[in-house]
């Protein structure tokens, strides 16, 4: 298969193709230059993924494909993965491949633009990236959870003023990680820097690098860099390991906020509305069981687990999904209002107008790398209701009794809470 005929099946120019794959790593350009489209094996940590693209028809069947999962190993992804382990797609009528398991979100992304993988969990900013940024047409539909990420330090850091002078690694540019830490050092009057490995960093800056959250532990561990801030379980492996401590909780800064959604490409949302609905169907299914279900979620997960999903043990999933003692992590700062009443991670599905608005906002006000003059002439609320296709999850909430059964209210709106 020629360049040619990549851009034709993606429906991009090869100069958009390239424009888009750059935006996440330069590594992924290297595969995609390298690789051709020749067909790879199935990607794994360390395994390339292949630059195949299909092309689909525009007038398949509702459930003429299968669900192909693309997730990293993160907490993040347990609606996609119970889903699967409990066969809730093959209730709807649907086949499932089994899901493949990304390190980097570039990889995720590179799988996801090449439809090698057609549901993701993908960073919320990233989705504001891709369709304003390098005119891909991705599609929120659900959110996939509220809150479960933290900024994680060495154990003698004892403020945010401390990370003065130190780095901290962030999993993406584009991430929920990244805007809330910002706000959070600016707080305290840090500078954010974006610096070479070896270059000096004065007693006001905050460096900032990216790294794939499955090197953040053992980074930390070797004191090479202050502190991370990444999804779970990562955060309790470093308390587990005692090679860290939490310093803060995003969703205690960020009320129940989104960190990762579910997107979908826009042709399947349009072309397979009915599969698309049995998608989000399967997905709002499992977070309510999740919700009910969270130790025997953290068992089916974990490595010891059947379907051996991810690499991690039973200790640091269950501490990821049950444990947020506030009087603990109140003595630590990691919480500093209790009364939110919130968790340390939690499900629900419905991907409220207000928080895309306000991560617009903010993302303007966030250092990311690359080319950013779009987010400055973003409109908020139009990226609201352009970006995300809430009809999917709103029909699937009918099915199993509304957002009051997440302990949500019905009318389908909420106030942004943001308190550093």
């Amino acid at each position: 298969m020629t360049w040619n005929n990549i851009c034709d099946c993606c429906g991009m120019s090869r100069r958009d193709f390239l424009k888009l794959t750059g935006l996440f790593s330069t590594s992924l350009g290297i595969t995609l230059a390298a690789g051709g489209c020749q067909s790879d094996p199935p990607p794994t940590s360390s395994t390339p993924i292949s630059t195949k693209v299909s092309a689909s028809p525009a007038n398949s069947s509702s459930s003429d494909q299968a669900v192909k999962i693309g997730y990293l190993p993160i907490t993040d992804a347990s609606p996609l993965l119970i889903a699967h382990a409990r066969k809730l797609y093959e209730a709807e009528g649907l086949t499932t491949e089994a899901p493949r398991l990304f390190r980097s979100w570039a990889q995720v992304v590179e799988a996801f633009l090449a439809r090698q993988v057609n549901v993701v969990h993908v960073l919320s900013p990233i989705t504001i990236s891709l369709r304003y940024g390098r005119k891909f047409p991705a599609k929120v539909v659900a959110w996939n959870h509220t809150n479960g990420s933290a900024l994680t330090v060495l154990p003698e850091i004892e403020t945010v003023k401390n990370l003065g002078g130190r780095t901290i690694a962030v999993p993406f540019w584009y991430s929920i990680h990244n805007v809330v830490l910002q706000q959070v050092l600016k707080q305290e009057g840090l500078k954010i820097t974006r610096k070479a490995q070896d270059a000096a960093i004065a007693p006001d800056e905050v460096n900032l690098v990216v790294l794939p959250p499955s090197d953040m532990v053992s980074a930390l561990a070797n004191k090479s860099i202050g502190g991370y801030i990444v999804a779970e379980p990562f955060n309790a492996a470093a308390e587990n390991l005692k090679t860290g401590k939490i310093l803060r909780f995003t969703g205690d800064v960020w009320k129940d906020h989104a960190c990762c959604v579910i997107a979908l490409h826009e042709e399947d949302t349009t072309q397979r509305q009915e599969w698309s609905q049995k998608v989000v169907n399967a997905i709002v299914k499992a977070q309510l069981w999740i919700r009910d279900n969270r130790e025997e979620t953290a068992q089916i997960l974990s490595k010891e687990g059947s379907g051996k999903y991810t690499p991690h043990p039973v200790p640091a999933l269950k501490r990821t999904l049950t444990y947020y003692e506030k009087d603990f992590y109140s003595k630590q700062g990691a919480i500093k209002h209790p009364d939110w009443n919130i968790n340390r991670i939690d499900f629900q599905p419905y991907p409220f107008p207000s928080y895309t608005e306000e991560l617009v906002r903010l993302l303007k006000d966030t250092q990311v790398e690359g080319d950013t003059a779009f987010l400055q002439n973003l409109d908020p609320k139009e990226v609201a209701k352009d970006l995300v296709d809430d009809s999917f999850v709103k029909k699937a909430l009918q099915q199993v009794g509304g957002l009051k059964a997440f302990g949500l209210k019905e009318d389908f709106s909420r106030l942004e809470t943001i308190s550093i």
